[in-house]
């Protein structure tokens, strides 16, 4: 059963005009999980590129939090396999911590058009849903 992570991209195209919107939405709308880096990173993006007020931004993270199944924190651990992945993978920092997060949730998939599609790590297979 394939247990799937949303990284913070796949958010903001849920909640913008982008063409990608629809894809966003659909695995939005299946109960994924996500981190509340993801969480952050959503309402800087919101506030910043999509010009989002705050009432609007809290109003996207009520329903993230409300259609995820799941938002993992960060803590240490996960932070500290973070800065392996980021030294053993190549992985930007932000983006060893989705993973990090992601893996620590026993995920499958993480949806992300940051990094390499179809990549595994640990389990984990990278998938770029707008390909």
């Amino acid at each position: 059963m394939e247990r799937p992570f949303l990284d913070t991209n796949v958010l903001v195209y849920a909640f913008s005009d982008d063409p990608r919107s629809a894809i966003a939405e659909a695995l939005l709308s299946a109960g994924p999980e996500t981190s509340v880096q993801a969480l952050n990173e959503f309402a800087n993006v919101a506030r910043r590129k999509l010009g989002f007020a705050w009432p609007e931004v809290r109003q996207g993270l009520a329903a993230i939090r409300t259609l995820c199944r799941a938002i993992h924190p960060l803590d240490l651990e996960v932070h500290e396999e973070a800065i392996g992945l980021a030294a053993d993978h190549g992985f930007a920092l932000f983006d060893a911590l989705i993973v990090a997060s992601a893996l620590r949730a026993g995920c499958t998939v993480l949806h992300s058009e940051d990094m390499q599609h179809d990549r595994v790590i640990g389990g984990l297979r990278i998938n770029n849903p707008f390909r």
